[in-house]
C-alpha cells in the first residue's frame, strides 16, 4: 500500500471527527474527493430533479471529472488536515 494510499484511508477515518461539521459546500467537497479518488469519474446518470442532495453531490463529483485519483487523494488528505485545525 503506498503512502498517500495510507494517508487518504487515515484523513477518512478524520473527516469523520472532524471538531465541528464543515458547511455543506465543504462536505460537498470532500464527497466529491472522496469519490473520485475511490472510483473515478462521475457516471452520466444524474439523479432527478426531486433528490436535490443527489444532484448537488453528483455535481460536486462532475466538477472534478479528469483529475486523476492520486490527486484527488492528495487534496482530501489535504483539506481533512486544514479542518481539523
Amino acid at each position: 500500500m503506498s503512502d498517500l494510499q495510507e494517508q487518504f484511508e487515515a484523513a477518512t477515518q478524520a473527516a469523520t471527527n472532524l471538531p465541528t461539521r464543515p458547511n455543506n459546500d465543504t462536505m460537498l467537497l470532500l464527497y466529491a474527493l472522496y469519490k473520485q479518488a475511490q472510483t473515478g469519474d462521475a457516471g452520466d446518470k444524474r439523479p432527478g430533479a426531486f433528490d436535490i442532495v443527489g444532484r448537488a453531490k453528483y455535481d460536486a463529483w462532475v466538477a472534478l471529472r479528469g483529475m486523476p485519483r492520486d490527486q484527488a487523494m492528495q487534496r482530501y488528505v489535504e483539506l481533512v488536515e486544514q479542518l481539523q485545525g
